[in-house]
This record gives C-alpha cells, structure tokens and sequence, in this order.
C-alpha cells in the first residue's frame, strides 16, 4: 500500500521506483492513494491512466478526490478508482473494489474520517455494512482498508473495530509516515499512516516558503506542490491467504 502520491514528483518517484519495488518484496497488490496527483490537489484521468500503467491495481482516495473538474465522471466511468464508501448515497463512484491478484481474491475498502474532517455518514457502520454483504458474495477475499482520516485516535478505534475481518489497515491524508506498524490482537496488520509518496525538500508535499508565509502572515496563500527529488512510502503486509492473518506488517521508504 503506497502513501499519497502528491503531484508531478510523487508520479516520476513511482514511475522510477515502483517496479523494483514490487520485484523485490514480491506484491502480489499494488494500491496507492491517488487524491492528490495532480498538481497536488485531485486526480485527473491522466494521472490514473498512469498509476494504473505504472503497475497500480486500485487507487484510492480522500477528501481531495472531489477538487477537479470531471471528478464526478470520473469516479462513475473508472473501475478500480475509489473514493470514500461513507459518503452519503448517491455521491458518483464507489468505496470498495473486489479483484484477482496473485492467485487470491481481493477487496479493497475505501475510508474517510470524520474528526476534524467533513461531517460524513458513520465509517464504522458503513465498514460493517460492506463487509456483511462482501462476506456473503466474496467469503475468502483477503481485505486491506484505505482509512483517509485526521484522527490517530479514529484510526486506532477503527483497526481495532475491524481486527480480524481484515487482513491489511492503514491510514492516510496526514503525508506523515507513522512508526508504529504491528499485528493487532485478531491478525489485521496496522499503520496509523502510510505518509507520502512525493517530494522530500516540502512541507507535507508543499513548498516550505508558501507554509512558512502563511504561519507568519495567517494569509491563505495558494499552496503550491514541491517540485524536489520525491521518495516512495508505504506499507507491505505480508498476508496468510488461507486465514486471511497478516503475518508480517514492514514500513517502506523507497
């Protein structure tokens, strides 16, 4: 699972490196969150085209996933690109994806959270709907939560909530990657944060002169995405496929 991919220097850093990545760890599935490829704010078909080329088989997404023009057909015309699944009914897309990959079957389950975020409909209730209904069409998929949220605290309480219905959780949207990957007690593999897959001279993926202007002046100067040499950041949970355990979680910084 690959952290926020923030602009032109997020998509070069994983055009680089996400193939020997992938060749020396031996993913099976690739997903990275997707919401701020494009010039740092939203996702445009350009920039799926390229995740999904570059070897990307669902891309997720956040609260930024509705900046663009077009994100509404976008959401509804592309198969393995998610936004949130708490979302109210009858926002465009959908926040879960089941595939094939590496022999398994897979489902993918989009998150957003709400403390100190947008007041959206229950991430709990929802991740329990799903996945009611995805035990019923799908009981062997192997599933890893995309949480876009805020909160540490929301995120720990929702990995805990879902210990041992899911093989993979981990947070994003903070850019920030966490060091506190474990094994939670029923066997769902945690990190708080993926961090960002963007450039290393910035502020959260943003020029640090514009941040340093706007905590001096309280302005709201435009943020503009860095544009420096940009690392690669994740996660790599190894899973069981036959219980579904995750049997080793390791950070990635590529």
């Amino acid at each position: 699972m690959i952290g926020d991919v923030i602009g032109q220097s997020g998509l070069k850093a994983l055009f680089a490196g996400l193939g020997p990545l992938v060749r020396s760890s031996g993913a099976d599935l690739v997903v990275a969150n997707g919401e701020n490829a494009q010039a740092g704010f939203g996702i445009g078909k350009d920039e799926v085209d390229k995740l999904l080329a570059m070897g990307v088989q669902v891309v997720t997404s956040g609260n930024h996933v509705w900046e663009k023009p077009g994100a509404a057909e976008l959401l509804d015309g592309t198969e393995r690109l998610l936004r949130p699944a708490n979302y109210p009914p009858g926002v465009p897309g959908k926040g879960m994806v089941a595939l094939e990959a590496g022999g398994a079957m897979w489902a993918v389950l989009n998150l957003q959270g709400r403390e100190s975020m947008y007041a959206i409909d229950c991430p709990f209730r929802r991740a329990d709907e799903l996945l009611a209904r995805l035990r019923e069409e799908s009981p062997g998929a192997l599933v890893l939560v995309d949480f876009h949220a805020e909160s540490v605290e929301e995120k720990e309480a929702l990995a805990y909530h879902l210990d041992g219905r899911v093989s993979g959780f981990a947070g994003t949207h903070t850019h920030v990657q966490t060091a506190d990957e474990r094994i939670l007690p029923k066997g769902t593999g945690y990190l708080t944060d993926l961090g960002m897959t963007g450039p290393d001279d910035s502020v959260i993926g943003v020029k640090a002169e514009i941040c340093i202007r706007r905590g001096l002046s309280q302005m709201p100067i435009k943020m503009e995405t860095a544009e420096s040499g940009a690392s690669i950041s994740g996660v790599l949970f190894t899973i069981d496929a036959e219980s579904g355990r995750c049997l080793a979680v390791e950070r990635v910084r590529a």
